[in-house]
């Protein structure tokens, strides 16, 4: 009887332009969890489709329990025990979550009477179980990118699979539900369970996993026991070189008001009638970072899409530099200077089938530098910017600027949305989970792009999960509970721990202080008529 529950052993796969996978052997041990560690774009996702059959190799073969066996597709994975959670979530989105979980294996009486009842209760249990409690009647739609990750997971769950692969599980998980996760996945390791792991963030892999497997560009560069290894070593393996975990950020003077929020109001698109931001009020000065911390579903979503005009706000008044964009299109926002990373790249950062080259001049196609005669796009111009992106960002894909975004990896979609909104050039920079998926190499960069817009005297509003980035890169913390701003907090004079209170609504001691008031041109052509008589 074999130790193994899964090896893969001499698997290799390409796509036009590279090797993704090149003679890799692993073996993943009954009741282990194994992590699966590399850059962007090194093969960790490629390698775990061709276990769950999305992907046939060229060269190798599969074995379960030590036996040879050909995995011909989802379906098939799944009646070999394996489960997956995928980086991009395969939801139907005018589906409900009850209904994303049970598809394809649909309860039913007399055989053809679908039956929600039982699975009802059952995904409510398991969300109770494991911490990942999600509304079973929400559609995907409708609910943030953490509650459809979380809907992913139930979803295998449901199924009761022995082999488990979690592709990126936390990359949009707040700490403290990662928290949450791992032990979820230590119960499962206890319960029998193998478990497959791919993640960028190194503390994770250390702190859960048994072994881990690292790959650089296609290839094995080593396994090693957790317990063996250290975080620097592993970002060495990684990436090839040395990397600063620490951010280096200087000290300096702040300026005027660039982004001015005031008495915002976002309704809740899932529970009609309620609002899901409450009147919230804040600044954002030029030269500065200021980070919205808070547990995910608290309102940030619903605030970045007020700003930015993705919906349509409430009430409330939105100003940008010396103007009011409260209905102000998206169009005029971006060239206005304002600048937007998302919270969920593939919905709204990028257009999947459009070519990487496209995908970089979404927002500015129109601009002189990249038209002839004001009528036609001028191809020549657009290579060359989207080869000096990419070769400034690192981005990886298989044929370069011409490549269907589709096909890259979600960190070098990440990348490609970084860089086009960076190289624009903004007054405001709104990143919202900007190093979410990211390995570490890629991590120091981003966070260094940031820093440098913040001493360019750009204005930023960073939105994320991640405490100790949001410890690192902001010079002031606002943090949201229950769609309203709680705690307004210095970097430098708080701790994770008073962080995490203000979070879960223990703490209060946010009042906000008009000091710019918004005036609309309206108003300012009534003021100035009136100091004329």
């Amino acid at each position: 009887m074999s130790e193994y529950a899964i090896e893969m052993e001499h698997i290799s796969k390409s796509f036009p332009g590279i090797k993704a996978n090149d003679d890799i052997t692993i073996g993943l041990k009954k009741g282990e969890i194994h992590a699966l560690l590399g850059e962007n774009g090194a093969g960790k996702s490629t390698l775990m489709s061709v276990l769950f059959g999305m992907y046939k190799p060229d060269e190798g073969h599969i074995k379960i329990n030590g036996e040879v066996v050909e995995i011909n597709g989802p379906i098939e994975a799944n009646k070999h025990g394996i489960g997956m959670v995928h980086q991009h979530f395969k939801l139907v989105e005018v589906f409900t979550v009850l209904e994303n979980i049970i598809l394809g294996i649909e309860p039913t009486k007399f055989k053809f009477v679908l039956t929600k009842k039982e699975a009802r209760q059952r995904i409510i249990g398991l969300g109770k179980q494991y911490d990942l409690e999600v509304d079973p009647d929400a559609k995907i739609e409708d609910i943030t990118v953490a509650m459809q990750q979380k809907t992913e997971i139930l979803k295998m769950l449901y199924r009761e699979n022995d082999v488990l692969i979690f592709d990126e599980p936390t990359a949009v998980l707040t700490p403290q539900e990662i928290d949450g996760l791992l032990q979820v996945m230590r119960n499962l390791k206890n319960e029998g369970k193998s478990i497959l792991f791919i993640s960028h963030k190194l503390d994770e892999i250390m702190t859960v996993a048994d072994r881990v497997s690292v790959l650089r560009k296609g290839k094995l560069i080593a396994t090693k026991v957790v317990s063996e290894t250290t975080k620097e070593e592993l970002s060495r393996l990684m990436v090839g070189r040395d990397v600063q975990f620490s951010v280096d950020k200087k000290e300096h003077e702040f300026g005027a008001n660039v982004l001015r929020v005031r008495d915002l109001v976002m309704s809740d698109k899932i529970h009609k009638g309620l609002n899901k931001v409450n009147g919230v009020s804040f600044s954002v000065r030029s030269g500065e970072i200021v980070a919205i911390a808070g547990i995910d579903g608290n309102g940030q979503t619903e605030l970045v899409y007020g700003i930015t005009g993705l919906e349509k706000i409430v009430s409330g008044r939105v100003a940008f530099k010396d103007q009011e964009i409260t209905t102000k299109s998206i169009f005029k926002r971006n060239a206005l200077g304002m600048a937007h990373i998302p919270e969920d790249r593939q919905k709204h950062g990028l257009v999947l089938d459009y070519s990487l080259e496209n995908n970089m001049i979404l927002e500015t196609y129109w601009k002189p530098e990249f038209t002839k005669g004001k009528i036609l796009l001028d191809r020549k111009k657009i290579r060359e910017y989207s080869d000096n992106l990419i070769e400034k960002f690192d981005i990886r894909s298989g044929e370069g600027s011409k490549s269907i975004v589709r096909s890259m990896s979600g960190g070098n979609q990440q990348k490609a949305i970084v860089a086009r909104e960076i190289e624009r050039d903004p007054d405001l920079l709104i990143a919202v989970q900007p190093t979410r998926g990211l390995d570490v190499g890629a991590i120091e960069n981003i966070h260094k792009y940031i820093v440098e817009e913040r001493d360019k005297g750009r204005a930023v509003l960073l939105v994320s999960f991640e405490l100790e980035e949001v410890l690192d890169l902001s010079d002031r913390i606002l943090v949201m509970f229950n769609g309203e701003i709680v705690g307004e907090l210095n970097p430098k004079e708080t701790t994770p721990e008073e962080l995490g209170l203000y979070m879960a609504g223990a703490k209060h001691n946010y009042e906000f202080v008009e000091d710019d008031p918004i005036i609309s041109e309206k108003e300012l052509k009534k003021e100035e008529k009136e100091n004329e008589k």
